[in-house]
């Protein structure tokens, strides 16, 4: 499966989470510390709700970039 990951960039850190998988976040003091991170916190987060009985629903998120006129 492959799940949508929202990164941002925080005032001194950058921080991640998945949409799919409600509460599964991670931060890191660089992207690719962040990027690290999230996919262990997503690996971690399926695994306890598969340990819990919980299903696991497929990715439904998706994003897409809008172009804008200022003005």
């Amino acid at each position: 499966m492959k799940y949508l990951i929202v990164f941002e960039r925080a005032n001194n850190n950058f921080s991640a989470y998945v949409p799919d998988l409600p509460g599964c976040i991670a931060t890191g003091d660089t992207k690719e510390e962040v990027e690290a991170n999230i996919r262990e916190a997503i690996s971690f987060h399926i695994q306890g709700l598969l340990e819990d009985g919980i299903e696991v629903h497929p990715p439904q998120a998706f994003a897409e970039y809008e172009e804008v006129t200022i003005g």
